[in-house]
């Protein structure tokens, strides 16, 4: 089968498609037929060697797809032929992968393939983020950190979701700002100057930001008294740092969202995230907005989507 395969830590350029053996299916996993693979920061890390999973080379990234189940184990629940998403970890990107029967979803019919594979790793995060480690309570205000991107629209969606009364997005562009509005935010600011608009606005509860950089004092200078910060990640580069009298003073959080070390360590935790989620996919509430979709053999133009901060939603491969 093609594939692709990550042969030295040099980088998204030097990503290799190769015909590689097709995946040995050990006992409790699913063998799916790859229709689309999502792509997400930790593939760009991958390719320097830089996240905290460090395969032996070579290996076929690609943690999340969908597709059709081509084998599944007794008492799985799936049969041949069946539309799944899944979170393979590793192999994704690739015609075919095999992945834990506990990881693989059925897709709803409404959705497509790319869609069914922007939902795992960033509504996941953005549903963990905002109702299980943020507390998201009916009639909040949440701003949103790099808001057209995956993560982004993804925790705009769930916001609304799961009862926020406004949502602002934070982007750098106006034209990103259309993006976080079709997603279904309220309103939308500018990078350069946020703080004062959102002040402007009465402030919010919940930040989400998987940007990090020099934007995260300002961020807690938006918070309303027994506000939360949600640290997702740093894809802005640098790691920020906070004064605690800052919470003290004014009664405010700041917290952690590993999502996947925490989630994979508790079997089941993913079903039951998926099963809450599940109703407002159904209802289209929750609808992944997809981006630039790209063959295999443009795998190192889907990274430097994501490298380079162009992605807008979420970047698809169509094996």
């Amino acid at each position: 089968m093609r594939a692709v395969q990550i042969t030295s830590l040099t980088g998204p350029d030097d990503v290799v498609v190769a015909d590689v053996p097709a995946p040995t299916v050990a006992d409790g996993q699913v063998l799916i037929d790859v229709r689309a693979a999502g792509v997400a920061f930790p593939e760009v890390l991958l390719t320097r060697g830089q996240y905290q999973m460090k395969p032996d080379l070579p290996f076929v990234p690609g943690a999340e797809v969908a597709g059709v189940v081509a084998s599944a184990p007794e008492g799985s629940g799936l049969t041949v032929g069946d539309r799944v998403a899944a979170l393979p970890l590793l192999g994704g990107f690739a015609e075919q992968v095999a992945a834990p029967a506990d990881l693989v979803f059925p897709l709803p019919d409404s959705m497509s393939f790319e869609q069914g594979a922007s939902v795992i790793f960033n509504y996941g995060t953005a549903y963990f983020a905002l109702v299980e480690r943020g507390r998201l309570a009916a009639g909040e205000r949440v701003l949103v950190h790099g808001a057209a991107g995956g993560i982004g629209t993804a925790s705009i969606q769930v916001a609304k979701a799961f009862g926020a009364s406004d949502v602002v997005a934070v982007v750098s562009t106006d034209e990103k700002g259309e993006v976080a509005l079709a997603a279904g935010a309220d309103a939308y600011v500018l990078v350069d100057g946020f703080r004062d608009a959102v002040k402007e606005r009465g402030g919010v509860d919940l930040v989400v930001d998987p940007v990090g950089g020099d934007r995260f004092t300002d961020s807690l200078r938006c918070l309303r008294e027994d506000g939360r910060l949600l640290v997702i990640g740093f894809t802005g580069g640098s790691i920020p740092e906070v004064k605690v009298n800052r919470l003290l003073l004014n009664n405010i959080e700041v917290t952690g969202v590993g999502w996947g070390a925490y989630v994979l360590g508790r079997p089941g935790h993913v079903r039951r995230e998926w099963d809450a989620m599940l109703p407002h996919l159904e209802s289209g509430a929750l609808a992944p907005v997809v981006g630039a979709t790209y063959p295999l053999d443009d795998v190192a133009k889907a990274l430097h989507d994501i490298d380079e901060r162009r992605a807008t939603g979420k970047i698809v491969l169509l094996p």
